[in-house]
């Protein structure tokens, strides 16, 4: 996997086009399913472009994949879903402006879960997508295409998008880095919305220094987007390797019941490897981990419920010609979502319906800032938190499509995250049965220079990062 580095020194002495011709070429050949849009035409003429006026940007000439859920101008984006057939967007979100300007050229729209809504890349509408490291297993979701782009070679970088740990558990699985940042560090603007009040778009690569690269270009203040933060930093400076000092604490809760013994052992020693380069670790408790799972699902699909009511056939999409508007609604939504998508618009309308709120919804609100406090005081004695990214490694495509709550639990360790709003990045820290682990380093709010450095530290004095898929 060719870094931002290296390609760029390519380009300078070749061409940007033939750098994107080489990865298109590379996607026509795949069976991973990764993509659902390829931009050929466009990703060329933009190649050339950048060719014709000089290589000016940090990310000039260098091909991006983009997740189905972020707009893009001109390009179909659908988010994996029949009812979005045929949407063009008319403007570019916020993080694809921010990419052109650093010259990046857009090659294709990733596979992804339905609007979002999985942790396997199954639920799409244009088929699952298949693991670099082992095509019978799944790439994690909901963003697996934009990870599978990156680890299986079709894509240097890409952009995902992570509700509940849908970017930090297809790196996992697909063993890359990805980064879910602070909430409002990176515009949602142009997101396709699933829960407003958990999403960030967050970035993948093959190293933390193209993470990082990534990261400062996208990150930054959108006066559209009201959640947006001011005071984005250069967070390739933060890259040093350097971690004497670091005080790493040990969720007790993350390392329970349901994790496999061979990832809990290389989380461990990817510990050890930190002490020995200078850090201390402590056990510490979060004692409202526990309801953390139901706290986040009941908040998504309410947040779901809501946000997914504009997709009635009537403005952009599937539509059916009805007499009158509720029957069009109804068929529209019927035909257009799969069976994931409708389970939870169901519950998080029961959720939040008369009765009903105040047991359910309003509950898991108060749970969402016991689990903050948690985070909060934790944050007081260390710097950084360290766990599993995901209890075990990727399984078998089928093995859990049809029982909805195995796969939930699947979320069990990233979730909590969510719901404070801290950042969190996953980085391969070693591998069971020839697919990769990923480790969990977590953050304070605002502080991803924190977890990019220890994270750096890492892969600078370790080899898990160079082992590819196939």
């Amino acid at each position: 996997m060719a870094s931002i580095n290296e390609l760029t020194e390519r380009i300078h002495a070749d061409s940007s086009e033939e750098i994107v011709a080489e990865y298109l070429g590379k996607i026509t050949k795949s069976k991973l399913n990764a993509f659902i849009t390829v931009s050929k035409e466009s990703a060329l003429s933009q190649a050339q472009e950048i060719d014709a006026k000089g290589h000016d940007g940090p990310l000039a000439g260098i091909p991006i994949a983009i997740k189905d859920n972020i707009s893009t101008k001109g390009i179909r984006t659908t988010c994996a879903s029949r009812i979005l057939t045929g949407y063009i967007p008319p403007y570019d979100a916020h993080v694809i402006e921010k990419l052109k300007n650093a010259g990046a050229v857009i090659i294709g729209k990733t596979n992804m879960d339905e609007f979002a809504m999985g942790s396997s890349t199954e639920t799409s509408f244009y088929g699952p997508t298949l693991n670099p490291w082992d095509n019978t297993r799944v790439p994690g979701g909901s963003s697996g295409g934009s990870a599978a782009a990156v680890a299986g070679g079709e894509a240097p970088l890409s952009l995902g998008s992570d509700t509940g740990g849908s970017v930090r558990c297809p790196a996992s699985f697909c063993g890359v880095v990805g980064l879910k940042p602070t909430y409002g560090v990176i515009s949602r603007y142009g997101l396709i919305s699933y829960a407003n009040s958990l999403e960030q778009i967050g970035p993948f690569a093959s190293s933390v220094r193209d993470v990082a690269t990534l990261f400062d270009v996208i990150a930054g203040h959108d006066p559209r987007d009201s959640t947006s933060v001011k005071g984005a930093g250069n967070y390739s400076l933060a890259l040093e390797n350097d971690v004497k000092g670091l005080k790493i604490g040990i969720p007790e809760e993350y390392f329970g019941e349901g994790i496999d013994r061979n990832v809990e052992k290389s989380v461990r020693d990817a510990i050890n490897t930190l002490e020995e380069l200078g850090a201390t670790s402590t056990e510490v408790k979060m004692p409202h981990t526990k309801y953390a799972l139901s706290a986040y699902y009941i908040i998504a699909m309410s947040e779901a419920s809501s946000n997914l009511a504009r997709f009635d056939g009537m403005r952009y999409g599937l539509r059916t010609e009805d007499q009158d508007w509720h029957t069009t609604f109804s068929h529209v939504r019927a035909a257009g979502f799969g069976d994931e998508v409708k389970r939870r618009i169901l519950l998080g309308t029961y959720a939040l319906s008369a009765g009903y709120l105040d047991k359910y919804y309003l509950k898991a609100l108060k749970i969402r800032t016991l689990i903050k406090q948690d985070f909060e005081r934790t944050f007081k004695d260390v710097d950084v938190l360290i766990a599993p990214t995901m209890p075990y490694p990727a399984f078998k495509i089928g093995e859990k499509i049809d029982d909805p709550l195995s796969l939930y639990l699947a979320d069990v360790e990233t979730v909590p995250i969510n719901l404070a709003g801290v950042p969190s990045l996953s980085i391969p820290c070693g591998t069971s049965g020839g697919l990769p682990i990923g480790m969990q380093v977590i953050g304070k709010h605002f502080d991803e220079a924190a977890i990019l450095r220890t994270a750096y530290t890492f892969e600078e004095n370790t080899d898990f990062h160079k082992t590819e898929g196939s």
